[in-house]
């Protein structure tokens, strides 16, 4: 584990977005089609809605703690089908998304990010596009991953937009620390904001993590409703 002292001060927001800007967010909507992309972690898409991402760096999970991961949220699917109720919901919240988050907040890795030059430049780059392609609504780069709070604009799609953030910073990445390979974790945890109520729950989670410390996941809001 590594955790030096500079690991716990990021302070990036978004300048661009106010606190508040109703009518650039769209909450999940169970009428609308839903796209599940395939892979270790839940992907769903749906057009146009405000997304709460973490994405992470390569070494910021040992590979072992991972794999056990996703094979006990397996099982924990298969022994609980959905629909779930309220309190079913908040266990798998407990015991997935939630002990995610906390891994990552632990400091594992090398903690690259930390390194002002680093963070730069990943700060730069998530605001590139911001405006155009997608709206930042809050964003924290972290010592080993990043929050976002981002709302896809048009035909732009989440996926299209983690890929140019990831590959344009991961090469910048190498050229300014002489490395080579690719920095970040392939896969990405993405949730479709359900309501205001988690929006707000969210973006105060993500301007409190350098130093939160309560373990409180962002999306265990009363009446997320599912």
């Amino acid at each position: 584990m590594n955790t030096p002292p500079s690991c716990s001060l990021p302070d990036f927001h978004s300048p661009h977005s106010p606190p508040h800007i109703p009518h650039l967010i769209r909450y999940f909507d169970a009428s609308e089609p839903v796209a599940n992309l395939s892979g270790n972690l839940p992907h769903w898409r749906q057009a146009n809605t405000t997304y709460f991402v973490t994405f992470r760096l390569a070494d910021s999970l040992p590979q072992e703690k991972l794999r056990a991961w996703v094979q006990e949220r397996e099982e924990w699917l298969a022994a609980h089908p959905e629909p779930h109720d309220e309190q079913t919901r908040l266990e798998y919240y407990e015991l997935f998304p939630e002990r995610f988050q906390r891994w990552l907040d632990a400091g594992y890795g090398a903690c690259a990010l930390a390194e002002p030059r680093v963070k730069a430049l990943v700060e730069r780059a998530l605001l590139h596009f911001d405006g155009e392609r997608y709206r930042l609504l809050e964003a924290a780069v972290m010592p080993n991953h990043v929050h976002v709070l981002v709302t896809p604009r048009g035909d732009h799609w989440l996926s299209e937009i983690l890929h140019s953030w990831k590959s344009y910073s991961s090469h910048q990445m190498n050229r300014v620390r002489g490395t080579q390979g690719e920095n970040w974790q392939k896969e990405s945890f993405d949730h479709i904001v359900r309501n205001p109520n988690q929006l707000e729950r969210i973006r105060e989670y993500i301007r409190d993590n350098p130093k939160r410390r309560s373990g409180v996941s962002p999306l265990r809001a009363a009446g997320d409703g599912g």
